[in-house]
């Protein structure tokens, strides 16, 4: 039987990273305090360090301990199109209102617009996301998350915010790439009323693909903005080598 126990102790020693308990620069606890603090074997203790590790979190030598390093910036990603806290900074000051949550068979139409594969699994999370106070719907969001982080479902009739964090926290990962695509499509006539704009309009989706630190896809989002809602600013400068 495989021991899990490794993911819980990574999952706390993340979350108090991030919380600041343990400072960039500082040393972690050696594998012997962390053994006796958590009760479990050194093989558990270095499983979890490993997992830090991957995730960027950290930096072990031999020697020097355990050092918590600074996680990526923003500007890590700009040259991937986009930035993770662009993500952050989107759901600030908009309501993401949900429609309905339930577990979903991907389907042809849906595995096109997702690239999920078609007989798959996954937790579909679908609403519209208003723009406070206004209250006007900026666009009709929907998240398709993996069916190993479903759990993440009970969470969100009082979550603010993007999904993605609370994957990270619950799971002890962390996300590591997002892809993004752009498509011009039309609106439909089952997302006209609620976007208030006519069947037919021109409108973007957005399709962002979240893949975790140990490889799998975590997440799909689908944001389709009517055109007039729509704006993508992208700043590209030349690199002298």
């Amino acid at each position: 039987m495989i021991d899990h126990r490794y993911l819980q102790v990574a999952r706390t020693l993340r979350k108090e990273i991030v919380d600041g308990v343990y400072p960039v620069g500082s040393q972690l606890p050696t594998e012997h305090e962390l053994c006796e603090r958590f009760a479990v074997s050194r093989y558990t203790v270095r499983e979890a360090l490993r997992r830090l590790r991957d995730d960027n979190l950290v930096s072990s030598r031999p020697r020097t301990g355990t050092l918590v390093m600074p996680r990526p910036s923003a500007d890590s990603y700009v040259q991937h199109v986009m930035s993770i806290n662009d993500l952050l900074a989107f759901a600030t000051g908009t309501r993401f209102a949900i429609d309905s949550i339930a577990m979903v068979t991907v389907d042809d139409e849906l595995a096109a617009a997702t690239g999920l594969a078609a007989g798959e699994q996954w937790l579909a999370v679908r609403g519209f996301r208003l723009n406070e106070p206004a209250e006007a719907a900026l666009c009709r969001t929907e998240y398709y998350i993996n069916r190993a982080f479903a759990a993440v479902g009970r969470l969100l009739q009082r979550h603010h915010g993007p999904i993605f964090p609370l994957i990270e926290d619950l799971f002890g990962l962390s996300i590591v790439e997002v892809h993004q695509e752009i498509a011009a499509v039309l609106i439909s006539p089952a997302l006209a009323d609620g976007l208030d704009v006519e069947p037919g309009s021109p409108a973007l989706r957005v399709r962002r693909t979240y893949t975790a630190s140990d490889g799998r896809v975590a997440q799909v989002t689908l944001n389709t903005h009517p055109a007039s809602r729509f704006r993508h600013s992208m700043t590209m400068r030349r690199m002298r080598g």
